[in-house]
């Protein structure tokens, strides 16, 4: 029986730690995060489903701890598998496990290597992503390639829900490559970074909407971080919106001035950069002292933003 050491959070972490366990790996160990205070916790607990299987589990602060790597050197294990852990792993502990480190990246590798993958996916206006398990090195996800999964992104997929395909397709994937790492006949072959691209993480200020961008980047960008993200935003006079979602009015013609916010027919639509127009399907207004402006008498109002 082949035995593992797995850091894991999020969806990912628990569908795929339940593939390690279906096809009888040996979790000796399994490491993930704390919820963070203030973080909307959208996704499942890897922490419950360890401790409902009777696996030991740590939280760390810090992965690359000393004390952490002398416990998991003493455990030997075969593989390490990081499943969406949040923290990059030293080299001292890829070397650790005697038939290597692998981890799951939410993107077709190259592609989209580095932070939140599925987002930037969506924001980018990408066709399809996917997911690759893939040989840990020192590098960001810059191993070898043990296999993919391509899932389709549809022009209104919001990155919750190309995540919920990417998550799938990370299960079915790693249930499929698993029997070949134990068996020691994966066919692995390497990367060319040359050919993907390299993306950081977003902070809620990224979300901030530049009307002058065209109607389909700003399309993008709101479904690349609706909720359970942290949402796009604007300002509009003395009113902050958080715009939660919107679609693209091919055959709506904007009016004449600069790009901007305007109600029309009880309707909140968006001139664009390029000649085309948004409507705000569904937002959030607040006051400048932070209280929530109900939406349809909001629009009621006709006020009209440059």
């Amino acid at each position: 029986m082949s035995s593992a050491v797995v850091f894991a959070y999020h969806n990912v972490g628990v569908r795929c730690l339940s593939v390690l366990l279906a096809q009888g790996v040996r979790v000796s160990l399994v490491v993930t995060h704390r919820d963070k205070p203030g973080e909307t916790i959208w996704f499942d607990s890897v922490e419950k489903l360890a401790r409902a299987r009777g696996l030991p589990v740590v939280a760390p602060e810090n992965a690359n701890d000393p004390a952490l790597l002398a416990q998991i050197g003493e455990l030997a294990p075969d593989f390490l598998f990081s499943f969406y852990y949040r923290n990059m792993l030293g080299p001292e502990l890829l070397a650790l496990p005697s038939r290597g480190a692998y981890n799951m990246h939410g993107s077709l590798l190259p592609k989209y290597r580095g932070r939140v993958p599925v987002n930037w996916a969506v924001i980018m206006g990408e066709r399809e992503t996917g997911a690759t398990l893939h040989q840990m090195v020192e590098k960001p996800d810059a191993g070898g390639i043990v296999d993919q999964e391509a899932v389709p992104i549809g022009n209104e997929d919001t990155a919750a829900e190309v995540f919920g395909k990417v998550t799938a397709a990370a299960e079915r994937m790693l249930a499929r490559a698993l029997p070949g790492l134990i068996a020691g006949n994966a066919r692995i072959r390497p990367q060319d970074l040359h050919q993907g691209s390299y993306y950081s993480g977003r902070k809620p200020e990224d979300g901030r909407i530049d009307w002058n961008r065209s109607a389909q980047e700003v399309h993008n960008l709101v479904r690349g971080v609706a909720p359970p993200y942290p949402g796009a935003y604007s300002q509009a006079g003395a009113v902050a919106l958080r715009v939660l979602r919107t679609r693209l009015e091919p055959n709506r013609r904007p009016r004449s001035g600069p790009p901007g916010l305007y109600f029309e027919a009880g309707a909140l639509f968006a001139d664009c950069g390029d000649g085309k127009v948004l409507r705000l399907v569904e937002f959030e207004a607040k006051d400048d002292r932070g209280a929530i402006l109900d939406p349809e008498a909001f629009a009621r109002e006709k006020i009209t933003f440059s």
